[in-house]
């Protein structure tokens, strides 16, 4: 079984499994990895992020988006939007399952974990302080860089002869280590819709013990934020034509 549906499925699922799961992991109580720190989470969504990438590839998506953010940028470097909604659907989904199967593995911690804040934050992102402007404007730049340097890595000016096999993934996973230890302090850094909506979606239907509010008056931040980001970077690589 190989599609570019499945591929991207996959691959969200396991971004938003290991992401989710190092989030869960320095958040809740009685975890092994308890308070370990920005450190840790930034490091576990890089390599969230590489695994993901892999694992769409192996499942038949080269391309390997995982983000409706890029698929968007993708579409308008390219000016083919025919799959766009397909790939999003993919994307959405995966990110909805990987989030429940973290619930389940930490399963004991959510009851003796107090914050329902904290929990939410496993789940999806939300400001340090709110502003909405600075919010938005932090998850449209770290996007913009995210479609920005993503599209650079590969770019003939970076790798006239095209990149070694194997090493795009790495430098991606590099890329957004790099966001979210720069930038990613003051929002969580989605920079990618289907990351933050679909577990927040998860989280307002789950029965998670002693959760609270899902804050759905912050959601449309990383949506549209990421998206307008996106849309900017592809249209600047389109410009240039990398």
């Amino acid at each position: 079984m190989h599609s570019v549906w499945l591929g991207e499925f996959l691959g969200t699922l396991i971004l938003v499994l290991l992401g989710s799961g190092v989030n869960a992991s320095v958040t809740l109580r009685k975890t092994y990895a308890q308070d370990a720190g920005w450190m840790v989470v930034a490091s576990g969504w890089a390599l969230a992020v590489l695994c993901g990438v892999l694992t769409a590839q192996a499942f038949g998506s080269p391309a390997a988006q995982l983000n409706p953010a890029i698929a968007l940028s993708s579409a308008i470097l390219s000016g083919d939007f025919s799959h766009l909604l397909a790939n999003s659907s993919a994307q959405f989904l995966g990110a909805m399952a990987g989030c429940t199967l973290t619930w389940l593995i930490f399963l004991p911690h959510w009851a003796i974990t107090p914050d329902p804040r904290a929990k939410l934050g496993v789940f999806c992102t939300g400001p340090a302080i709110p502003h909405l402007p600075a919010n938005l404007l932090s998850e449209a730049v770290g996007t913009f860089l995210l479609v920005l340097v993503a599209g650079a890595i590969s770019s003939p000016g970076v790798a006239p002869h095209g990149l070694a096999p194997g090493l795009a993934p790495w430098l991606v996973a590099s890329l957004i280590w790099s966001i979210g230890l720069s930038l990613g302090a003051t929002t969580g850094y989605a920079i990618n819709p289907a990351r933050d909506l679909g577990p927040r979606i998860m989280h307002s239907l789950l029965p998670i013990a002693g959760k609270g509010s899902s804050n759905w008056a912050y959601a449309a931040v990383p949506l549209f934020g990421d998206l307008a980001g996106a849309a900017c970077a592809g249209l600047l690589l389109r410009l240039a034509h990398l």
